[in-house]
């Protein structure tokens, strides 16, 4: 059997950097605000709920505020020079090759599609996320503030914002399940890194990029030796 050393020296379980702490930050701090919005949500549309809620108004202005703030932490924390793994890493969810496709047309069944950092589903899933909290937070300005808006647009918008707020609940509780399906995945967010091997297996192009990434760095850290010319030449 091979002791604990042993497997700590594997190359295949050797440790690569996935998120950094600024990214971990962003993930959890979004994931608390959807918590909140659909508690509050349950409260608010769900009588069942709404019967243990005794200050209606002050879950209201929670759910309404907490929707408004959801942009905030990924404003922040792509604006400075602290977010520059966090840009890169909005870069490669917009950024879609052919393997994302072949890989999206099997729904992932397709085990020879080369993928990135994240594979297709995490992109579609992101980018449904974005479109979908814009047209929440629309929405629900629009119900929150219906002063100025013809009754019509009020109701278009309670409807649009019950329907969307179904589909978020339902992508939200897929994105938990893939995530406890996959446990390495799922530290990653937690810890910030990835096994060797499960980078090769699931992000091929993301492993060849990082490893190509420390290779250069290793290159560039070690020292310069200048060889006397006599030794050179063999003189």
């Amino acid at each position: 059997m091979r002791g604990a050393g042993a497997v700590a020296k594997d190359p295949e379980v050797r440790r690569l950097s996935r998120f950094d702490v600024i990214e971990r930050a962003v993930h959890w701090v979004n994931a608390a605000l959807f918590a909140v919005l659909l508690a509050t949500a349950s409260a608010l549309y769900i009588p069942s709920v709404s019967a243990w809620v005794g200050r209606r108004e002050m879950v209201k202005a929670l759910h309404v505020y907490s929707g408004l703030a959801l942009p905030v932490p990924l404003l922040l924390s792509a604006a400075g020079p602290w977010g520059r793994r966090l840009r890169r890493d909005l870069a490669r969810v917009n950024r879609w090759s052919a393997d994302d496709m072949r890989w999206l047309r099997s729904v992932g069944r397709d085990g020879f599609a080369h993928l990135g950092k994240f594979n297709p589903g995490q992109k579609l899933n992101a980018a449904f996320i974005a479109g979908a909290s814009l047209v929440m937070m629309a929405t629900g300005s629009i119900m929150r503030w219906y002063g100025p808006f013809p009754l019509r647009w009020r109701t278009g918008a309670t409807f649009v914002h019950d329907w969307v707020a179904a589909l978020i609940a339902v992508a939200i509780a897929g994105h938990v399940v893939v995530a406890l399906r996959d446990r390495d995945a799922l530290r990653a967010m937690v810890r910030g890194w990835v096994t060797v091997r499960w980078a090769r297996a699931h992000a091929p192009l993301w492993h060849s990029e990082v490893t190509a990434d420390q290779r250069e760095a290793v290159k560039r850290a070690s020292p310069k030796v200048n060889t006397p010319p006599s030794a050179a030449t063999g003189r």
